[in-house]
This record gives C-alpha cells, structure tokens and sequence, in this order.
C-alpha cells in the first residue's frame, strides 16, 4: 500500500480514527490473522462487551492506519485497543488491566456493572481465607456455601470438610485413642487405679460437636466483620459471570462478579454397590454419629481409612480394615506399610487383597483368587477416596475446562483455569495437595495476586504433612520412590534409623517400632528432598522440619545441629546409617 503522500490524506485518516473512537466504546484496531488480536477480542467476548474490531489487514489503506496510530499512539503493533476514548495499549496491556479489575472500571457506565469484585463458591478453609483476604484489599466480596446431606442425612455449618467432619474431629478422637493408651502406660509409671476404664461415645461425640459448633459460629463473626456477604445457598454458573444461587427453601438468586474462585472441595466417594448408600457410613457420619458404631469394617487405604480405623481401635472397638490393594497410595510406601505394621500391633486386623461386592449381609471377593469373605459388622466405614465437588455448579456454561474423569480442574501455576476470570484451589485441583493448609495459603496468596499486585505463588512441592494413624507419621518433600523416579537412585543417599522413644521404654512398648528417613539428592550437596517420621507428635515434629526444608537444608547443617535430648526429633541430627549400606538401624540406649 502506497504510503500517504500529502497533508490532507493525513489528516482525513487522522478524522476518521477519531471518529471511531469517540463512537465506540470498545475499539480495537486489529488484524484478522493475528493470535493476540484474537485474545483480546476473545476476552471482550466472554465480558459480555461488545467490542468494535477494525481489521487493519483487511482495509485497503490499512498499513496508513496504523502508521499513524503509530504516531498517535506510539503503537506500532497490533491490537491497539482504547476503551471510552482512552488508549489501553496492546494485548499485554489489556490482560493486566482485565486481572487488576481495571478494565471494569474503565468500562464503566456502558457495560453491566458486576454485582461483586469477587465471588467465592465454597465456604472451607481455602474459600475463607480467600475471601477474607480480599475483602481486606477493600473488595467487594460473596461466599456462597451449601452442604448437600449424606444419604444419612448428616450436614454441618460453616468451615467446610477440615472444620466439620476433617482434620478438627479427627484429630480430637486421635486424642482420646491417645489418652487410652496413656492410661495403659499410666500403671507401668506407678499410677494405680482400681475401677474398670470405659469410654463413653456419647460424652466424646458432644464435647466434639460443641467445640466444632463454636468454630462454625467464629467462621460467620469473622466473615461479617472483614464485611464479606456471606449467602448459605447453592452456586450455579449460568453465564460466565453469573451465577445462580439456590437456598434451602429453593428461592433462587442471581449475582454476577468480575472474578470467581472455585473452593468447592471434595466429598466421600461411595462404592456403587448394592446397599452402599443405604447400609454404610462415611467420614461425613462418622464424627456426629449418635451411637457407638462397635464392630467396625472400614473400607478403603486412605489416610482417612487408616486414621478412623486407627482412633476407632484406640477406643477399645473391634476394628478390620479391608484394602484392595496398597496402604496410603501416593504416600512414601516404606513408610506406610511401617504405619499399618503399628496399627496391627495396636490391635486393628487387616484383610488385604480384597474388595466388597455387597453390603447388608457383607460380601467380599477376593482380588487375586475366586475366595468370597463374609462378615458381619455393626458399621461399615466407606473411605476409598474423594471425588470433587465440581459436576454440579455449572461449568459447562461457564466455559471451564474439567478433567471428566475424576472433576478435578486443571489450573495453571496462579491457579487460574481455562477461563482467565475464574480460579480455583483446595482439594478441586488436578495433581495438588488435598490439605487444608494447602489450600488456605493457595487462597490467600491469590487474593493478593489479584488485588494487590503481589507476585508470590503456592509451593506445592516442600508441603508438610502429618498422617494421624495409631503411630503418626509426619514427611515433607518427595516420598522414596517419586525421589528415585526424578534423580535417579544413584543420584540418592537415604539416612535411616529405628528408635525407640524414652516414653516408651517404662511402658515397654514398641522398641524399635519408630523410624525416621531422609532423602538426599547427592548431586546438590546432600539437600534434603524427602523428610520421612514414624513416631509420636509426628506434626510437631515434621513442622519444623519442614521450616528447615524451605530453606534448603542439607545433610551436613542437620549433623551440625544440636539435638535436644531425650527427644524423638534429635534422631535427625545424628543419622549416620545409609540404606545403601545395609547396616544395622536398632537403637539400644540413648
């Protein structure tokens, strides 16, 4: 195209790109083939904006035009985007004012304002602390909760899985099998006490349910004060910024908001056998239910498998658990089979190698042969795993993408999903941490992203953990065998030992039984990559070795630091057996 050879031409181009964009308001001066051009249009699209395309490449003088949008704007490249009057600038440009919450503003009047900046769906840990987070950064922020009941009917308040029917009465029935044992150990140290000792479920499952009634009432306090609107309805997407609301009574509500996080976490999966539903219990049942469940199949090798079956033994009941396979899949699995190794001598039985077929009259069949089992149990604990609670909020019509096999969400490493103004954490993302704490930091840390410029991101890598079996096992950073698949196991030394607990040695009780490993990838001075702990106040412990896992420590600062002696912790100061090595990793005195 010919270049533009007077004034005049000059000038009436000049007119006529001001015309445009003082009649429109969304402009974009774009080229029909370019892939940013069609980002930006894309994401006018899904705004609901209508967005006025002005396809340089398709205009007779079209390199004129841009040209002296180039001298006009100091844009050479394409798309060249103003909004009410105002240049933006290019695709880059564009995005960020999108992520910043500035381009809603800029649209101001001519557009449908959003109802709200933000609207979490999910009122857990991870939604809660998002949504606080944000209302804190001056945004205007909804949480929408709804707990769908079990086939038994069991629902809870506000706090989510952790708070409710999680981590928090898990932990507090771990506790009262903890203070059995101790009262076992109580008469070795020379307590004596001649009346028979009972548990009383009722008593427990009260004082429980009381302190988890308390912390549902602290979460809707603590909302209303960080001025966060919370709604206890159902959420449904039905326009990529709207949702539908449905409560209790089915009165619906419509809102819409310029960014949505998704928190919806997960539920217990059942078994899609007959009688599954209506026989059978799950972790949702279990911390309120209203009778002792007494003869107890537990169903499944999870950590929440392992950990009901172990606190539920603890308590004096009969306790079996059934695996199809293996102990804490995704777990380091030397140190789960040393898990469920304690939970045997604890009393619990296992049957392994099989899976449930039928449950009323209980059936079994066995995995690897013809053989049935049969038994009968007063409860059967499902707890094969969870799936997300993602099929049923509309995502479809939002336009996210969903693994359709398990419902998880695929997220990029800011956890945003297929759709730049909607985001996800917790327990919904594909390939992540199912941990609360997890989610919270997830939570908080995108709240800050998308409000207040910061730029630091979820480690979902040197994650600490604690498994609340009989006997707790605490880790951090790479199981064994995710460690060799990455570095190779020549590229490995794994520091090993048993011990034995000075607290256990009056009682006379699991010598030997404890174990601790670390994980050292040779190749980057010995750094500790996988922290691994059999052993009593394994969360206490693993906490700060997980601080010290952060900060990148290697095998030569943990030899140099001091232990504190007599503890369990101080066996990693002085770890000097290799497995490599095969030598002997008993402990006989301190």
């Amino acid at each position: 195209m010919p270049p533009i050879e007077n004034d005049a031409g000059r000038e009436q181009i000049r007119s006529k790109i001001e015309e445009l964009i003082d009649s429109h308001q969304v402009l974009v001066f774009s080229k029909s083939f370019c892939p940013y051009c069609v980002k930006v249009k894309e994401l006018f699209k899904e705004l609901n904006v209508k967005c006025n395309a002005v396809e340089l490449d398709l205009m007779e003088d079209g390199t004129n035009y841009q040209d002296l949008l180039h001298e006009m704007t100091g844009q050479k490249t394409v798309p060249n985007v103003f909004i009410s009057k105002k240049h933006i600038g290019g695709c880059d440009n564009t995005m960020k004012a999108h992520k910043d919450g500035d381009l809603q503003k800029l649209l101001g009047e001519g557009s449908k304002a959003y109802d709200y900046d933000l609207i979490v769906i999910g009122g857990g840990s991870g939604g809660l602390a998002c949504s606080k987070e944000a209302a804190a950064l001056g945004k205007k922020v909804m949480v929408l909760d709804y707990v769908v009941p079990t086939p038994k009917g069991t629902t809870w308040g506000l706090g989510g899985t952790c708070v409710n029917v999680g981590c928090i009465p898990k932990k507090l029935m771990h506790q009262t099998a903890l203070l059995g044992t101790a009262m076992e150990d109580a008469r070795k140290f020379g307590w004596e006490f001649s009346d028979q000792v009972t548990h009383n479920w009722e008593t427990m499952r009260t004082a429980v349910n009381n302190y988890i009634g308390s912390l549902n009432w602290g979460y809707r306090v603590s909302l209303r004060d960080k001025n966060v609107n919370y709604v206890n309805a159902y959420a449904e997407f039905v326009e990529p910024h709207k949702i539908k609301a449905t409560n209790k009574r089915g009165k619906e509500m419509f809102y819409t908001a310029a960014k949505f996080v998704l928190a919806t976490g997960e539920r217990p999966r059942y078994l899609g056998i007959p009688g599954d539903k209506e026989y059978c219990i799950t972790s949702d049942d279990l911390f309120s239910l209203p009778y002792c469940p007494g003869k107890t199949l537990v169903v499944g090798a999870s950590y929440v498998a392992l950990e009901c079956g172990g606190f539920l033994a603890g308590l004096g009941l009969d306790v079996t658990v059934m695996v199809r396979s293996i102990l804490l899949r995704g777990f380091d699995q030397d140190m789960a089979n040393r898990a469920g190794d304690c939970m045997e001598t604890h009393g619990v039985k296992f049957l392994r190698k099989f899976v449930p077929t039928k449950v009323g009259a209980l059936t079994a069949k066995s995995t690897e042969s013809d053989e049935i089992f049969e038994g009968e149990y007063n409860t059967v604990l499902i707890a094969v795993g969870r799936d997300a609670c993602t099929g049923k909020i509309g995502l479809d019509k939002a336009g996210v993408k969903v693994n359709a096999k398990n419902g998880k969400i695929p997220v990029n490493d800011e956890e945003q999903t297929s759709v730049p103004h909607i985001y996800a954490i917790g327990d919904i993302l594909e390939g992540k941490w199912e941990l609360t704490p997890v989610a919270i930091q997830a939570g908080k840390l995108l709240a800050r992203r998308l409000f207040a410029g910061a730029s630091l991101k979820c480690d979902y890598v040197n994650v600490p953990t604690t498994v609340f079996t009989p006997m707790e096992y605490g880790s951090c950073g790479y199981p064994e065998e995710k460690a060799v698949e990455i570095y190779g196991q020549q590229n490995l030394e794994i520091y090993h030992s048993l011990f034995w607990p000075l607290e256990f040695t009056v009682a006379g009780r699991d010598n030997n039984r404890c174990y601790a490993k670390i994980i050292c990838n040779k190749l980057d001075n010995e750094r500790v990559i996988g922290f691994h702990y059999l052993g009593p106040n394994a969360g206490e412990v693993t906490q700060g070795f997980g601080a010290a896992m952060k900060c990148g420590i290697t095998k030569d600062q943990l030899d140099n630091t001091i232990g504190i002696h007599p503890t369990c912790a101080e066996i990693f100061t002085a770890m000097e057996v290799t497995k490599s090595s095969g030598g002997d990793i008993t402990q006989s005195g301190c």
